[in-house]
């Protein structure tokens, strides 16, 4: 394990930000992490876990120590004949591995695919897209305490899972280093087909019997024509959540706004699609040098080529400004601010 300074970042966030660190290094095993917290770059600098770099935008340089996430292996740790609980470790790919899930026919995460970022970041914001969280298919995580070097194994409750939250984004920011991830996943999985377009896509597609292979090839052709590549233009995925609002504020707004795309939760409230927000708030496509709103999805922030995190972190503020002008709804930030 080596421990190098002044590295640059650019390589590793997928908004193409060139902030540098003061101190990084990859860990590749549990005994590099054991090995990492005796070292004076750890035990004397704040720190920053570093996955696929995709849920992150660097406003400035990092005077941490960056740790990459490296951690490879998947494997079965028990089945029956109906479920399968597959151990991934943290730093593997989080679309890879997807796609060895649905190689073998274990259903559960078709829904997720092609989401940018590695497996152990996966729970830390309860990731989730088109009807799916990762809260539906988790069953633990291992992760290793930053201060005592302890392995711990937190429960699906333990996890406090929320709308894009977890315990790890607030109680226990930083406290741990999370080293692998257990799914519990189905044999013989149930179909999420109703949120989004992916029925129509299915149609398209002419998929004769639905299966979980065309569910995911279906999410693909989808992201893929609406989300920008962040390896062809700086991105983060969502930089917004979709806001929740009361039944009495949708309805206002449903009044005055009848198109307004919304979708009912099961404690009565209602989840406003961010993206039509922003949209009809004349903003698809606004650009300010190379910071940008995506012209094709305007829920996706985009640096084409050499915005800085603050040109970019300012546009987001213009873009929570002027919703919450028009529809009086605030916006919040889905995307770690660094």
């Amino acid at each position: 394990m080596t421990i190098s300074s002044n590295i640059s970042l650019k390589p590793y966030n997928t908004f193409g930000i060139d902030a540098f660190a003061k101190y990084f290094t990859t860990v590749q095993s549990p005994e590099n992490i054991l090995e990492l917290l005796q070292s004076k770059e750890y035990q004397n600098n704040n720190r920053l876990i570093l996955g696929g770099g995709s849920n992150m935008l660097l406003t400035k340089n990092v005077e941490a120590l960056v740790i990459k996430n490296a951690l490879k292996g998947i494997k079965i740790v028990k089945e029956t004949n109906d479920t399968v609980f597959v151990k991934c470790a943290a730093g593997e790919v989080w679309h890879e591995f997807v796609m060895w899930c649905i190689d073998k026919n274990y259903g559960g995460l078709e829904n997720l695919s092609l989401i940018p970022g590695c497996t152990g970041a996966s729970p830390m914001q309860n990731i989730g897209a088109y009807g799916v969280e990762i809260k539906d298919t988790f069953y633990e995580l291992e992760a290793i305490h930053a201060t005592t070097g302890q392995l711990k194994t937190f429960s699906k409750s333990e996890c406090e899972f929320g709308y894009r939250e977890s315990v790890f984004k607030h109680h226990y920011k930083n406290q741990f280093i999370i080293t692998s991830v257990t799914f519990q996943l189905s044999k013989h999985p149930a179909f999420h087909i109703e949120y989004g377009a992916i029925k129509q896509e299915l149609e398209a597609m002419n998929i004769s019997e639905l299966n979980i292979k065309a569910i995911s090839q279906a999410v693909i052709n989808i992201r893929s024509s609406k989300l920008p590549n962040p390896k062809e233009i700086g991105n983060a995925g969502s930089f917004f959540k979709n806001p929740e609002v009361s039944s009495a504020i949708y309805h206002h707004l449903k009044d005055e706004f009848p198109n307004l795309v919304a979708y009912p939760l099961e404690n009565s409230n209602y989840k406003l699609a961010a993206g039509w927000l922003i949209e009809q708030s004349g903003l698809k496509g606004y650009r300010v040098g190379d910071a940008a709103v995506h012209k094709l999805q305007a829920l996706v922030l985009v640096n084409y080529g050499n915005a800085s995190g603050n040109e970019i972190y300012d546009l987001s503020t213009h873009v929570l400004q002027t919703v919450k002008a028009k529809f009086g709804v605030e916006l919040e930030r889905e995307v770690n601010i660094i």
